[in-house]
């Protein structure tokens, strides 16, 4: 896989046993490793599991316009932060389609850290520039920080051990900076995109791969296991959590996706607002809904989903549901239909019976 970019952890696991890499938009990225991607993701269900996802980016914005200014470039309530708070949220265009759903970690009203995906950094930074409003300075850090997931029911009662710093006191979407792995300073959030508990960790790119051995190494005996960016997809679709340029894109808007929880229509004004207003007022002619498949066969993305023989929408991502035992997908199709009801998928060019069911398919309970 020549000319792709790689993290710098790709050094730490590219010796592991098992360890299978994928070109993912431009990084050479393991999809998994020896216990493949359904052990892996049952390793996140029930003990914990580590990623590399350091090929996701980061940017700085501060001034004394940084509030004001990300409130009107996002969709969540930014004002409303408390400080070390994390937010997920969505930037628009004026169409009110999606250019990338992220994260904003407030320090202050005056600084904060976006956190976005890997295969948008370069047109988000640009959005994000282009945009620009007051006295604000912008910078993306993407090449210098690297960062860690570590995620699982037990996460907290095992990365405890191996940190200086009450894990219990960092609330759900909530951050601390700096605090100390392996006598390395990280920034480490209670965020992730499993659907369990968890934990982010981000720190300086030269110093990652410290941390990395470190943790691997101590917590291998409790059976954490190193994770691919297959069981990082299976996951994050069992628990409902949108992939841009599936669920989310510059074609779909956050009230089809089911997301408008995600967007404070109350705020003063913020990019795409108008059509999202109108959108949650006249209702949606098409929304994000679950299927389970009934016949077999496993739903691919772009897949056509039929009603009565007229198409009526396509699945944004399928899977075999290592949780549920079952194939099943998410489908943007015709916002009429309710649970129970029956659709066909069109799979390798014959009609496959699948039903309408209530979305997550997965929720871990003990979730704060």
């Amino acid at each position: 896989m020549e000319n792709l970019k790689r993290t710098p952890l790709y050094q730490c696991y590219s010796k592991y046993p098992g360890a299978k890499f994928i070109d993912f938009g431009g990084w050479e990225l393991p999809v998994n490793f020896e216990a493949g991607i359904i052990g892996e993701h049952m390793a996140v269900r029930k003990v914990a599991g580590m990623f590399d996802v350091s090929h996701m980016g980061e940017i700085i914005v501060e001034g004394p316009d940084a509030e004001s200014y990300l409130d009107y470039l996002v969709t969540n309530d930014v004002k409303g932060m408390e400080d070390y708070q994390v937010i997920y949220t969505l930037m628009c265009y004026p169409e009110g389609t999606v250019v990338d759903d992220l994260l904003i970690y407030k320090y202050n009203n005056k600084k904060y850290m976006l956190v976005v995906n890997a295969s948008n950094v370069e047109k988000d930074y640009n959005w994000i520039l282009k945009n620009k409003k007051g006295q604000v300075s912008i910078e993306n850090i993407s090449d210098r920080i690297a960062q860690i997931a570590f995620q699982g029911p037990k996460a907290e009662e095992i990365l405890q051990k191996y940190v200086n710093f009450d894990l219990s006191s960092i609330k759900f979407f909530h951050f601390k900076d700096p605090v100390q792995i392996n006598g390395i300073d990280c920034i480490v959030s209670r965020t992730g995109y499993t659907g369990e508990d968890g934990f982010e960790i981000y720190l300086t790119a030269e110093q990652s791969p410290r941390v990395w051995d470190y943790i691997y190494e101590k917590t291998k005996n409790d059976g954490v296991l190193p994770c691919g960016l297959g069981c990082r997809d299976t996951l994050r679709f069992e628990a409902k959590l949108p992939l841009y340029g599936h669920e989310i894109s510059d074609k779909i808007t956050p009230i089809e996706a089911g997301l408008k929880y995600f967007v404070k229509l109350d705020k003063q004004n913020f990019i795409g607002k108008d059509v999202l207003v109108n959108q949650v007022q006249q209702g949606v002619k098409r929304s994000l809904k679950g299927l389970e498949m009934i016949d077999k066969g496993i739903p691919r993305s772009e897949y056509k989903v039929y009603k009565d023989d007229k198409e009526i929408g396509f699945i944004t991502t399928g899977s075999y549901s290592p949780m549920l035992d079952k194939n099943v997908a998410l489908a943007m199709i015709d916002s009429n239909l309710k649970v129970g009801d029956e659709v066909y998928v069109e799979i390798h060019g014959k009609m496959k019976k699948a039903i309408i069911v209530k979305t997550p398919f997965y929720k871990n309970t003990k979730k704060e």
